[in-house]
């Protein structure tokens, strides 16, 4: 049998357990918890904010980003094609309309330069995704929802730790979000965080939250919210990653560096940027795109490594081919070709911070082996 190595694993070997046990000691399991509160401000301390708003899962933290600012019927949202559906979802959900941009295709974020051309007199936010290890380049960004008026929403969930001119990301949308998924620097397995300044935002966050309870009178309803809570079991968790962040960003650059030490120079591959003037890569996950003349994509060489025990994952699949969109009559006729490409070319290999450098060292090898051979 091949040695297996899963395309994640996280650490939890710091004070997950200790705080683990002091909640059930305490017979505190639930929502109303103290690490509850306490993950809450120690996040929005760390990224900067006034504010820090648990919730369930990165996508209840941006539907309820959605219905706290009050995005409805016919309003547009700008975000990038190539993302996770959650992104896109809740825009649809409320009635709105998701309109979508291309990627860059060096850095795999959106193209900022194609962002003012899609906006209309009925957009009403701009959705900032950093994807998979550099930020967005937020300057033209800011600039241009100062000067249209937009609000924005920023899906920091793959940024844990990342900057932008030193500047924490998830510091610069109106309301902002991260996701404590199990392939996230910092974990509670399943979870989420909503960042906000404004404190009538994080007010109505905190209802959306917990059922939209009137203050004062639980069980009566002016409105309807969902339970996005947290559980303080998964806040004890995520208050142990967090105490580690700083560690835990220097081994995901340094796991970064070796992949790209290895596979520098590999033909038919192109790897993560490094850095740009803005940013140094995060490698949330280590990214490859398979050049087209190499014969085959990256479903093909996915398939070649899963034969050889590695596990990998396909870069996201782009808003305007989702089957379920399409049917509802959504991106009619407009294609985006840098997506489609990223899309059918693009795959992360194993990226989690149990990785050893031996794995790292044996992934690459099998990588290379797997891409000069015409079968697996």
């Amino acid at each position: 049998m091949p040695k297996s190595i899963p395309v994640n694993q996280p650490l939890l070997d710091g004070n997950e357990r200790a705080y683990l046990t002091r909640c059930i000691d305490d017979g505190w399991v639930g929502s109303d918890g103290p690490f509850v509160a306490e993950f809450e401000r120690r996040f929005a301390a760390r990224v900067g904010r006034k504010h820090g708003v648990a919730v369930s899962s990165g996508s209840a933290g941006l539907e309820a980003s959605v219905a706290a600012l009050r995005i409805g019927p016919g309003d547009e949202v700008i975000l990038p094609t190539l993302t996770i559906i959650s992104c896109a979802a809740p825009v649809v959900r409320a009635g709105g309309v998701p309109v979508v941009v291309d990627a860059d295709p060096s850095t795999w974020n959106v193209d900022v330069s194609r962002i003012e051309e899609r906006v209309t007199p009925r957009t009403r936010a701009i959705m900032v995704v950093h994807t998979y290890g550099l930020p967005v380049d937020m300057a033209p960004v800011l600039d241009l929802a100062r000067r249209r008026g937009l609000r924005i929403i920023e899906d920091a969930a793959e940024m844990h730790g990342q900057t932008y001119r030193g500047r924490p990301c998830g510091s610069f949308g109106d309301l902002s979000v991260f996701s404590f998924y199990p392939n996230k620097h910092v974990t509670t397995g399943e979870g989420g965080m909503i960042l906000a300044d404004d404190d009538a935002l994080a007010e109505r966050c905190r209802a959306l939250r917990n059922l939209c309870f009137l203050p004062g009178r639980r069980f009566v309803h002016e409105e309807l919210g969902w339970n996005f809570r947290i559980t303080n079991l998964q806040a004890a968790v995520g208050l142990a990653q967090l105490e580690r962040l700083t560690e835990f960003v220097a081994k995901k650059r340094r796991i970064g560096g070796l992949y790209t030490e290895l596979l520098r120079g590999v033909p038919g591959l192109q790897l993560p940027l490094p850095r740009t003037e803005y940013a140094d890569n995060i490698y949330w996950v280590y990214g490859l795109v398979l050049d087209e003349r190499i014969g085959f994509d990256a479903e093909e060489a996915m398939r070649r490594l899963a034969a050889r025990g590695i596990g990998t994952r396909p870069f996201f699949y782009p808003m305007h081919q989702q089957p379920v969109f399409t049917r509802m009559g959504l991106f009619k006729g407009e294609s985006y070709p840098v997506a489609e490409r990223l899309a059918q070319q693009g795959f992360y290999v194993p990226s989690g911070l149990a990785l050893s450098e031996d794995d790292i060292r044996h992934v690459a090898l099998h990588l290379i082996q797997a891409l000069r051979t015409t079968s697996p």
